[in-house]
Parts: structure tokens; sequence; C-alpha cells
């Protein structure tokens, strides 16, 4: 793969867009979504929905993502005889944006734009982005729970609770509803990791999140931790159950939580159902 010496990024001058044909491709080290596209001249909005993937997406080296058959539109563009043996640099496909949740706009690249209120939860990825807060207040009574939820899924996780607290705000599957649980604590607390597993995703990228980490724990599970004061950890870091990987704050909202999310293959469900009792 022809990169960039500086950045080491792929250098697409030398790549041409297409110019993979098989119908199944296996992950490499650094590769992006953008690039597995690229390869098969593809959007990224179509590659992740042929893998039923959403944002913000996480690839693991020696993954099989299947590659579709796509067609392009072909533009006929004039270039002038004095430029013609001057090396061009393809240009990234424009992003094209579909409307979220809660105003947001979502880009094909897996970005997203605009405004996220506390409840919309980590868009479903995941760097996001994919597919959190206006801050919830505690009125000391208890959530109400719906009898006719779906039994919960088997997990082969061992849960933990990421931090000690109260919770502000529970879980609800509504459209425009909290994704995940609020914990109330102090600024400085600890924020731990729920199981084992890798950061696939730690900054302040996705806005309304705050600053964000997203763990990987199989295929299947992840866990994300929204509004952290200071993060711990890194991208690609092995995790153990119970580490530190946060300092609770208020990041992206207005006032100190940490916002937990669990997610089965890209679905929130209720975190509440899987945590042990306490």
């Amino acid at each position: 793969m022809p990169r960039n010496p500086n950045t080491n990024a792929p250098d697409y001058s030398q790549i041409q867009k297409g110019s993979y044909k098989g119908e199944t491709y296996k992950v490499n080290k650094g590769d992006t979504m953008f690039l597995i596209a690229y390869l098969a001249g593809m959007d990224v909005k179509e590659l992740a929905a042929m893998n039923n993937m959403s944002e913000p997406y996480s690839l693991s080296v020696g993954q099989t993502l299947k590659i579709g058959k796509c067609v392009t539109k072909t533009v006929t563009t004039t270039v002038p005889a004095n430029a013609a043996s001057a090396p061009v640099k393809p240009i990234e496909p424009a992003v094209t944006y579909r409307a979220g949740a809660n105003g947001t706009q979502i880009g094909s690249d897996g970005t997203i734009i605009g405004p996220v209120k506390s409840g919309a939860g980590v868009p479903s990825a995941a760097p996001t982005s994919t597919n959190v807060p206006s801050a919830p207040v505690a009125t000391g009574n208890t959530t109400p729970v719906n009898a006719n939820v779906a039994a919960p899924i088997a997990s082969n996780v061992a849960w933990t609770w990421p931090a000690s607290g109260n919770i502000i705000q529970g879980f609800s599957s509504s459209d425009g509803g909290n994704k995940g649980i609020d914990i109330s604590g102090s600024r400085g607390q600890s924020v731990k990791a729920a199981a084992a597993g890798r950061v696939v995703y730690a900054g302040n990228a996705l806005r309304g999140y705050g600053n964000l980490i997203i763990i990987k724990h199989n295929d299947d599970f992840l866990s994300a931790y929204a509004h952290n004061d200071r993060i711990l950890v890194s991208d690609q870091q092995e995790i153990k159950a119970g580490q530190e990987i946060a300092k609770m704050g208020s990041t992206g909202t207005n006032s100190v939580k940490l916002h937990f999310e669990i997610r089965y293959k890209g679905k929130s469900i209720d975190p509440i159902r899987y945590l042990p009792r306490r």
C-alpha cells in the first residue's frame, strides 16, 4: 500500500479507486473504512450498510468485509494539454448527509454535525461517531419499567459498574430517548471499564458527548463512557475490567455525570439488565 513517508497515511495519488476486485476484503493494520471503500470503488455508507456496521466504525485486523458490486457515474472532464503529465491526486468522495435524531446530520463518512441532546445516545458505531446529553434533573424517583420489554440478550461478557453513584436517568428505547444510563458523581471521580476489552475510540470529536471513550469487548458488545473530565487511556489500548479509564466530569453537558451505554451489534440495550445488582 503506497503511503506518505511523513504521515504514513495512504497516498491516494498512487492508488487507483476501485482497483480491488475481490468479493471480500480482509482488514489489514492501518486500514480505515474510507480506504477500503475507496479501493472497492464504493461509498463509505454503502460499505457499512452491506456489512451491517454503524458509526463509530470499528475495524479489527483480520476482519473480513463483504465488498459488493456498485455502479458509479462516469464524469468526463477536459484536461489542459500542458497539465496532462502532472500527477493528479484523487479527490476524496463528497460526503452526503442524512437527517439524524435530535437535529443532527449524519455524514456518509460517519461524521456527525449538529446538536445532540442528552438522551440521544452514542451514534450507532465509535472514532463516532455513530450510529447524549441535555443534563437531566435528578428527581429521586424510580424510573418506570416497561413490563413488555424483550428478554435480555445473552452476554458472555462479565460486566461491572463503571462508576459509583445514583442513576439520575434511565434507559429508553423510544425515539430520542436516553440510549444508556446517566450516573451522578463528583468531578474527578474514577470512571472504570465495565469489562475487559480494547479502546476503539478516545476523544471529543463527537459533538454533545464531551470526552468520550468507546471500548470493544468482543465482536458483539461495545460500551461507551461520555462527559469525562479527563481521558486516561489511548486508542487501541487493551483494558482490564475495573481499570480506571477516565475522571468523571461535565464535558459536553452542564452537570457532572457519567453517561454509560452498552451496545449489542451496534444497537443500544439497557445496561441495567447486564450490570450486577448493587
